[in-house]
Parts: C-alpha cells; sequence; structure tokens
C-alpha cells in the first residue's frame, strides 16, 4: 500500500513538473507589438498618400501659374493708334531680352510640370517608394531659382516701364501703352506665384521622404 501510493505520488509529481515546464516553455503573447506595427504602418501610409495627393494638385496649380505667364507675355504687344511718317509706337515683349528670358523660364518649367505629373502619381500609388519623390525633390528645387529669377529679371523691367529712372533719363510708358503694362505685370505676378508653388512642393516633398 504505501509503496503504491508512493509511485502515484512519485507519478502525480512528474505530471505536475510538466505541466509548469511546458508552460514556462510558452512564448509571451506579442499580440501588443504585432496590433503596432500592423497599425503604425497604414498611418504612416496615409499619410505619405496624403502628401503625394497634396504634391499633384500643386503641380496642376502651378501648372496653370506658368503657362499662364508665359502665355501672357509671349502675347503681349501694343500699338499706338498715332504714328508718323518715319516712326510707329509699338511695344512688343521679344523687344527687351529679359521679357523673352521670362517666357522661356516659365515655358520650360510648365512643360517640366507636365512631364513630372506621372512620376507625382506614381507617388501616391506607392506612398513608400522613394526614387521618384527624390527626383521630384531635385528638379524642383532647379526650378524654383529659375522661374524665381525670370520673374525678378521681368519684374525689373515692369518697375521701370511703371517708374521710369529721371537719373537715366528713361521715360515711364505706362502712361501711353497702358494694356502692355498691365498684361506684363500681371505676367509677372502669375510667374511669382509659381515660383511660391515650386517651394511648397520642394518642403512637401522633403517631409514625404523625411517621414521614411
Amino acid at each position: 500500500m504505501d509503496t503504491s501510493q508512493s509511485t502515484k505520488e512519485s507519478g502525480d509529481i512528474p505530471i505536475a513538473m510538466t505541466d509548469s515546464k511546458s508552460s514556462k516553455a510558452s512564448p509571451p503573447p506579442l499580440v501588443a507589438t504585432t496590433t503596432k506595427k500592423t497599425t503604425k504602418k497604414p498611418l504612416v501610409s496615409r499619410w505619405k498618400r496624403a502628401l503625394g495627393v497634396l504634391d499633384f494638385i500643386l503641380r496642376i496649380c502651378a501648372i496653370g501659374a506658368t503657362l499662364a505667364a508665359a502665355t501672357a507675355m509671349g502675347t503681349t504687344s501694343q500699338q499706338l493708334p498715332f504714328f508718323t511718317q518715319f516712326f510707329q509706337f509699338k511695344a512688343n515683349y521679344d523687344d527687351l531680352p529679359a521679357f523673352t528670358f521670362f517666357v522661356i523660364a516659365n515655358a520650360m518649367a510648365g512643360a517640366y510640370l507636365v512631364l513630372s505629373l506621372p512620376f507625382s502619381i506614381v507617388c501616391i500609388v506607392r506612398p513608400h517608394i522613394i526614387g521618384a519623390r527624390l527626383m521630384l525633390l531635385v528638379f524642383d528645387t532647379i526650378a524654383v531659382p529659375l522661374v524665381t529669377a525670370a520673374a525678378s529679371a521681368a519684374a525689373s523691367i515692369v518697375y521701370l516701364a511703371h517708374n521710369g529712372n529721371s537719373n537715366a533719363n528713361w521715360v515711364a510708358i505706362c502712361r501711353q501703352f497702358d494694356d502692355f503694362c498691365q498684361r506684363v505685370t500681371g505676367a509677372v505676378v502669375a510667374s511669382y506665384i509659381a515660383a511660391l508653388i515650386f517651394v511648397v512642393m520642394v518642403i512637401v516633398s522633403a517631409v514625404a521622404l523625411r517621414r521614411n
């Protein structure tokens, strides 16, 4: 009796020990860590996709601004109704190299923006992509000084057209060529708006790359 009880008791003891070992060997639950990872990734994807949509909208606005500036300046011409036998009073944008550079720079920026739209769409579809976003950041950064330089050069000529310069005996021509001055002034304003949009696009691309 004692031996059977001892064997039973001794048999009960390893069963309890195996249960404790199995409970100790079982891995701890990782539910909390997996849920954090799975919830973090969709949030980052949504944030990057929102930045991609904002970038696409800004590019559409910049296309309108650059093409409007180039078109307004490139079609600016005014001829005064009075003229003499030898002189005809007429003002064209291509009479001034600054205005010609303005048209070329804004047209180049507008063409680049049109070509960049597919890459912007790729950044929306695949928000974690780095190559396309980095390429847009580089070319947007190059476009900022180009458009700004064209707008600044044209703005200096527009200022002289409105105010003149008494020291250099340059007469303000906007009193006679009022339509010409209004169109070139509007083109310069549109170009500055495009330059500002380019700056915002550079910031958006930099933020999207930083969150990688």
